[in-house]
């Protein structure tokens, strides 16, 4: 892998044990052209797949076997990586097996990387706003089937919370689900403006996991959608490309 590449990704920053490995990539370092420029991952997007084949071989240096790919489907199903076919529909991977790379892509979505204390069990989960308020984060905590205290969680770019606009029924459905949500949200004319890395972080604080990291410290400041240089927006751009969230146990 080139070192520009390597300099492009994002490597979070948390205290995960040593055997567990993870990148976040951004849309920096591949080969595809406008409107996918240029290191687009997905498949479903319409880029050239040539393009999109090479992108992923640019990642062979630096994960020990080919990712889990998803069909994500805004759902909450949540697969055991190492016993997956292919292609399988879900939101969300983990794993208990060294070498077994879960990924999520994401273009304004919000990745979320969860693993425990002894390094025994990892997961990638795609929470879009769909997923996240039906519950992703909790399916994947269930079938990691750790002890709650004992995991962490680092929270990739996403949408932020001055970008994030939604209707009133969107607000309703994360209320309806969890009261402490109405604190995510903000007016905003006849709209509302809502924070996808609080709601996350009150999910997960729910389920006992107190150690979360990422989204740019405290303050979430990371934004897909404002940051055009690094990273990828659906709903700033429309056709676009996407990036990947990885995590593995290592040997």
């Amino acid at each position: 892998m080139s070192k520009s590449l390597l300099d492009s990704f994002i490597i979070p920053d948390w205290p995960a044990p040593a055997n567990v490995s993870a990148i976040q990539t951004t849309r920096m370092g591949g080969v595809s052209l406008p409107p996918y420029a240029s290191l687009n991952l997905g498949t479903h997007v319409n880029d050239d797949p040539l393009h999109v084949a090479r992108n992923r071989q640019l990642l062979n240096a630096i994960v020990p076997t080919e990712p889990v790919w998803l069909n994500q489907v805004h759902g909450i199903r949540v697969i055991d990586a190492a016993q997956s076919s292919c292609i399988e529909h879900a939101d969300g991977s983990f794993t208990k097996n060294n070498h077994v790379v879960c990924v999520t892509m994401t273009a304004d979505c919000l990745p979320v990387l969860l693993c425990d204390k002894a390094g025994t069990v990892v997961a990638a989960v795609h929470a879009g706003w769909r997923s996240l308020c039906d519950g992703v984060i909790e399916e994947a905590v269930k079938q990691m089937a750790a002890n709650n205290n004992d995991l962490m969680a680092w929270l990739g770019p996403a949408i932020g919370p001055d970008a994030f606009e939604v209707g009133a029924e969107v607000r309703a459905q994360f209320i309806e689900n969890d009261t402490k949500a109405e604190s995510a949200f903000k007016p905003k004319e006849e709209k509302w403006l809502g924070n996808l890395y609080q709601i996350a972080l009150q999910r997960l604080t729910n389920l006992g996991v107190t150690g979360v990291y990422g989204g740019n410290q405290e303050k979430y400041t990371w934004c897909t959608y404002t940051d055009e240089e690094r990273f990828f927006s659906f709903r700033r751009d429309g056709n676009t490309g996407r990036m990947a969230t990885m995590i593995w146990l290592s040997a």
